[in-house]
């Protein structure tokens, strides 16, 4: 069969590539991986361990079920049994799709069926814990456990009808006249799952603490596994001999655990308990999707995945072979030689290969819930809504993929769409692409481009938008399906200014350095004065992109720091100049091209007076000159200071002096005052508050001090001592 390729040009991507490295214009959204295109809308279409979308097997809906929710699913000779609710309805659905009501049962769940070779049905309701045999149109109780809940029924190697219970976690053994005694009583809640095994075993999984175990025909258990995830929903047996479960934490669990979190239930306390506390557990139904009322079988504060899907050796080892994070598994089942997995969110089937998940089939409904025997099968069963599907051999000769809105972060202008994957024979894959503003598709988004193939797509006519969302039509050629692998869709952001969200000038001497600068061990000097102008800074070195900063001082220096954003995310590049306050408008330079988000100079190259600086950011680096924008902030006033404070007057009175000081600039804020060279004590003013530029200070002088000194310094940090012996002679 004469077949052909269509490629992703890698040349043509690595010239972009370059292109965006240069510029920081062109970006891409790629989808390439399993997890991209599981985050899509899938139709028809599988993706395989290695993120390859083709055609799926075809799935067919045998019937729409009537009820709101399908708990469980059985084969029957003639088809499949349903265990449904909220009316407690046993279902009859045969092979040709029609639906027929076996019994309603006065309890509102039904969540165990099992049908015997002769048609005679089994169903377990809750939450009032019941037993039903269904033979033709009649239907009687025939076993009454006395606890809430029926979760699983079987039948043992023996023929004796397998139950298993909640809440007081017992796996009992029913025999043809209804007599029924324990096989096995759990510590746990719930026995939740069981499964039998070639000669004669049985597994079992418990809710409450998550237990898989392994139980003889007499009755006697070992602990197999105590797993992270409270509750073994599904077990399952392989060819192979190994035999496999899906633990589960999950909001939409069938199963509430609210009030037996995090406890092991004791068998001598079980009575006491019934009696005290009532009940310990209760079955809410909820849609996965719907905010839940209840935790289900997730407790507070677990961060581990909703499902865990591991294997079991015929000799009882257990190891985890694959993690759901976010969907919730519900049902499992061997058939056409792997293990195949439903679950929710979003109602998808998966089948385990080749160490990996596949997804085998999308349907609309929120939840598949049941996995049944089938030829070619499997046959599965969905709820929210309730439905039952076939699945065959036979893939589907169309399909369609609907990737998520993806996120320009700005608003964009897009390229063009370019794929790689492989068309046989007269194949097709058909793209289009929309655009909009809104975080979720909606009516104020572009129409749909008309559907387009080749290896590039021109996507030019296309409105700008922040968000946008591809389509592929895939369709097959002689049931051989098509292959798509990655596509890469580019776009380029409409260039939006930065911004700078503060510029802060700070105290006086105080500088920036590295966190990790030690004075002990290092010096701060001024690097070379600048060739092109009057300012010296402080070498620092090149900053690291995570380096942090601490605070220091430095006689004479002042430092500015600031922060800034580029909406494009593009890198800044910054320029600081200045002038006087009161002089021309003519801003001079201070220092360009900073990478820095600080800078700290040597102010005495200013005279004293008040100063404003400006901060200029530009995306120059990663766009054009002609399309590179910038934004400026101009700072407060600042006071630039070097002169000390003076001594204006002393003036000499009873037992001290009165001292007159003064400061042309800044506010004093330090005077203290030694005599003979003892430690400095501070002075007050006259009026009480040292705060003014001229301040009259009280000096007490000691009739016998041979020196007196006044050191005073100013809000600039600016000081100047002085001897009052001499001047007050």
């Amino acid at each position: 069969m004469r077949r052909r390729r269509v490629l992703l040009s890698v040349g043509l991507l690595v010239a972009l590539a370059a292109a965006a490295a240069v510029e920081g214009e062109v970006r891409f959204f790629r989808s390439h991986t399993r997890d991209s295109f599981l985050g899509g809308t899938l139709d028809g279409l599988s993706v395989d361990p290695l993120g390859t979308l083709r055609l799926a097997d075809r799935a067919v809906r045998l019937a729409a079920i009537g009820e709101p929710f399908l708990f469980a699913a059985a084969p029957h000779p003639e088809g499949w049994v349903l265990g449904t609710g909220n009316d407690g309805k046993v279902i009859l659905v045969d092979r040709a799709g029609e639906v027929r009501t076996l019994f309603s049962a006065p309890e509102p769940e039904v969540f165990a069926v099992w049908a015997d070779p002769d048609g005679t049905v089994f169903a377990g309701t809750s939450p009032d814990g019941k037993v039903y045999r269904i033979v033709g149109d009649r239907a009687e109780p025939v076993f009454e456990p006395g606890e809430k809940y029926i979760w699983a029924i079987g039948r043992s190697a023996a023929g004796r009808l397998l139950v298993a219970t909640g809440t007081e976690g017992r796996l009992w053994q029913v025999d043809a006249k209804g007599r029924g005694e324990v096989l096995f009583d759990s510590e746990d809640t719930h026995l939740r799952s069981i499964e039998l095994l070639p000669g004669g075993d049985l597994l079992a999984g418990t809710a409450g603490e998550g237990l898989i175990l392994r139980i003889d025909p007499g009755g006697r258990a070992r602990t197999l596994y105590d797993g992270a995830q409270p509750e073994v929903v599904a077990l399952a047996s392989g060819a192979d001999g190994w035999c496999y479960a899906v633990l589960l934490a999950s909001e939409a669990s069938f199963t509430d655990l609210r009030s037996t979190a995090g406890e092991s239930k004791a068998k001598e306390g079980k009575e006491a308990a019934a009696e005290d506390e009532g009940p310990s557990a209760t079955v809410t139904v909820v849609a996965e999707g719907e905010q839940p009322s209840t935790a289900g079988s997730r407790r507070g504060g677990f961060a581990g995945p909703r499902s865990e899907v591991v294997r079991i050796s015929p000799d009882g080892r257990v190891e985890s072979v694959w993690k759901f994070t976010d969907e919730t598994a519900y049902a499992l089942l061997w058939h056409r030689d792997r293990l195949w997995v439903a679950t929710g969110l979003e109602g998808k089937l998966y089948s385990f290969r080749d160490g990996s998940m596949v997804l085998e089939k999308d349907v609309d409904e929120r939840q598949v819930v049941a996995l049944l025997q089938d030829d070619p099968g499997p046959a599965f069963a969905t709820t929210n809504a309730a439905a039952v599907y076939r699945l065959s051999t036979e893939s589907e000769r169309r399909g369609t993929f609907t990737s998520p809105a993806l996120d320009a972060e700005q608003i964009a202008s897009f390229g063009s769409l370019r794929w790689r994957g492989r068309l046989p024979g007269d194949a097709r894959a058909r793209f289009s692409a929309r655009s909009g503003m809104s975080a979720s598709p909606d009516a104020t988004w572009s129409d749909w481009t008309e559907p387009a193939a080749g290896g590039e797509v021109p996507l030019s006519g296309l409105a700008p938008g922040r968000y946008l969302q591809w389509r592929v039509e895939l369709e097959a050629a002689n049931s051989v399906s098509p292959e798509l692998s990655e596509v890469a869709v580019s776009y380029r952001q409409s260039n939006l200014p930065p911004s700078i969200e503060s510029l802060t000038v700070l105290e006086p001497g105080e500088i920036l350095v590295p966190a990790s600068f030690n004075p002990a061990n290092q010096v701060f000097e001024p690097v070379h004065p600048n060739r092109d102008g009057i300012f010296t800074t402080l070498d620092t070195g090149t900053p690291r992109d995570d380096q942090r900063f601490k605070t220091l001082w430095k006689r004479g220096y002042r430092s500015l720091r600031w922060q800034a954003e580029d909406p494009n995310g593009d890198e800044l590049v910054y320029e600081l100049s200045f002038r006087t306050d009161d002089g021309p408008d003519a801003w001079l330079p201070v220092a360009d091209e900073l990478d820095k988000d600080h800078y700290g100079f040597d102010a005495t190259a200013l005279p004293d007076g008040l100063y404003r600086f400006r901060l200029r950011a530009a995306d120059r680096r990663e766009n054009s000159l002609e399309k590179a924008l910038l934004a400026a902030e101009v700072s407060e006033p600042v006071l630039i200071d070097h002169t000390p404070p003076a001594l204006v007057d002393v003036e000499r009175r009873a037992g001290g002096l009165r001292v007159t000081v003064a400061d042309a600039w800044n506010p004093l804020r330090v005077a203290e005052v030694s005599a003979d060279g003892g430690s400095w004590q501070p002075l007050s003013s006259a009026d009480g508050l040292l705060d003014g530029q001229r301040e009259v200070l009280l000096v007490d002088q000691p009739s016998e001090a041979r020196l007196l000194l006044l050191r005073v310094t100013d809000a600039a940090f600016n000081t100047m001592t002085f001897d009052l012996t001499r001047v007050s002679r």
